[in-house]
């Protein structure tokens, strides 16, 4: 089932799409869902993120092929970091290179998103927790990465956290592809077989550190090929079995004049 997040007759509504179709739901998915009788084409609303979370959990080395590429050795935990909201950017949208910022690079992930308040939850249990699964790019300003030493100011700037374009509830996060394209060139793709630790894990680790609530997001992580982007281009990020998170990049000045 594939839960969209959308603008319609500007309010935010939360529905199902089916065959370019989209039947909305009388409340948020994340209790139950409850289609009303409203049925409306894709095309009449703006998919908008499909998450309200108050936190965006993300993980850093968490390929194999990854960590060979870089040859550096398999971490013993998890390493994560956060995004804050005002990081997130809907499908569709323009990713901002900010002015002072010399490199961008993309980051195509695999993310969850939390059905239900979540703490010291078990790796057995964690699948029970999660309303369904999307696509995320970890937008980084590398060169500032480099310059502070740690990571939150380059991976922080607004619109550095595409998601989307849906959630999609009926996937195995254990058998999936992902990949990044730069105007229609691979440049990354891995296979999710390839990750050190796996969602359930994840989930039960990040529960064991603080607590998750519906809507929060988990990413798993990046595959090699990581690589800069610049203004002009487009990016994609496929989760086989997902969909495809489009964006285009543009840079900081443009996107003021856009704006007046």
């Amino acid at each position: 089932m594939r839960l969209v997040r959308c603008k319609y007759n500007s309010a935010i509504r939360w529905g199902v799409l089916k065959d370019s179709r989209v039947a909305l739901l009388k409340e948020p998915p994340f209790e139950r869902i409850i289609p009303s009788k409203k049925s409306i084409s894709l095309s009449r609303v703006k998919l908008t993120v499909p998450a309200e979370p108050t936190k965006i959990v993300l993980v850093g080395l968490n390929y194999r092929d990854h960590a060979a590429e870089l040859n550096m050795p398999l971490p013993i935990d998890p390493v994560i970091f956060l995004k804050p909201p005002t990081a997130l950017l809907a499908h569709g949208q323009k990713i901002v290179l900010p002015g002072g910022v010399d490199r961008l690079d993309y980051e195509a992930e695999l993310a969850l998103v939390i059905r239900k308040e979540a703490k010291n939850v078990s790796a057995e249990d964690a699948l029970k927790y999660i309303l369904g699964y999307t696509c995320l790019n970890d937008v980084t300003a590398r060169d500032v990465q480099k310059k502070d030493g740690q990571w939150t100011r380059a991976k922080s700037f607004d619109t550095f956290c595409p998601v989307g374009p849906w959630v999609e509830t009926d996937f195995d996060p254990g058998k999936s592809t992902v990949i990044c394209r730069l105007n229609g060139a691979v440049r990354q793709r891995s296979q999710t077989t390839n990750l050190i630790f796996s969602v359930p894990y994840l989930v039960s680790f990040v529960s064991r550190v603080m607590r998750l609530f519906p809507g929060d997001i988990i990413s798993t992580g990046t595959p090699p090929g990581v690589g800069a982007m610049k203004p002009g281009d487009h990016v994609e990020v496929e989760v086989c079995g997902i969909g495809v998170l489009k964006n285009s990049v543009v840079s900081e000045n443009k996107a003021k004049r856009s704006h007046r």
